[in-house]
């Protein structure tokens, strides 16, 4: 175990409507699940007198050996446009599962990995009077 957090698979169910081309959906969800998983995992935005410290081109984007399989679910209604439903529900997902497999939350809520939540990294010590898991 490195301390890095892993997702291997991500399900999504999408109420967008009518769903006129099925494709075009999905490869909009896929493509917010990517950006919300690289927000989750890598991003650490700080502020500094209301601006952001650091620019895109150091941005630390998921790399495709990373991609979880990702499974698309159409539900059709009356509902809204698709827009990027993944993008904002993955970075609460990811820090609930490693709540549901730890029993310890995340804090600082992203970037979500095991450091964040008070796991040591490889080859450190636990803190005292806690188990390894």
């Amino acid at each position: 175990m490195d301390g890095n957090v892993a997702v291997k698979r991500v399900t999504c169910a999408v109420d967008c409507g009518v769903v006129i081309n099925p494709n075009t959906i999905e490869a909009q969800v896929q493509s917010a699940i990517v950006y919300g998983l690289t927000a989750a995992l890598y991003s650490e935005i700080t502020l500094k007198d209301g601006r952001v410290e650091k620019s895109l081109d150091t941005y630390r984007a998921l790399r495709i050996n990373e991609m979880p399989v990702i499974e698309v679910h159409h539900v059709t209604s009356s509902g809204a446009p698709a827009g990027e439903p993944g993008t904002s529900a993955l970075a609460p997902a990811a820090t609930n599962a490693i709540f549901a497999a730890t029993g310890v939350r995340s804090r600082p809520a992203v970037p979500v990995n095991l450091a964040s939540c008070g796991f040591p990294a490889r080859g450190e010590a636990w803190p005292s009077g806690r188990a390894a898991a």
